[in-house]
């Protein structure tokens, strides 16, 4: 079975003809793809947000092993600094979540 048989199978099965198909994906083939590829691209700033909260627990992590008595402190003071790289995630999913699925 080619492309086109199975193209023409779907829309019989659908209901729709090739003409109405066509009108339907003509615009959104554009729209999809410049979604898709935006979503794509706010998600770096989630990627951004995963290297810079291993990179503050490595250097909390160094900090308590050179000065095991200011565990407290750059435990507390680590885990602000990851609640702040961590909104920024949430915030890039948001935008990724709102591209892929709200229709202009």
């Amino acid at each position: 079975m080619d492309a086109g048989s199975l193209l023409t199978a779907l829309q019989t099965v659908m209901g729709q003809t090739a003409e109405e198909t066509a009108k339907a994906s003509a615009g959104m083939d554009l729209k999809s793809a410049a979604a898709f590829l935006g979503a794509g691209l706010s998600m770096l700033g989630a990627a951004g947000a995963g290297l810079s909260m291993g990179y503050a627990a490595g250097k909390a992590a160094e900090g308590v092993a050179r000065n095991p008595q200011a565990l407290g402190a750059v435990t507390r003071v680590m885990l602000i600094g990851q609640a702040v790289a961590e909104s920024t995630a949430i915030y890039a999913l948001v935008i990724a979540l709102l591209l892929l699925f709200v229709k202009i």
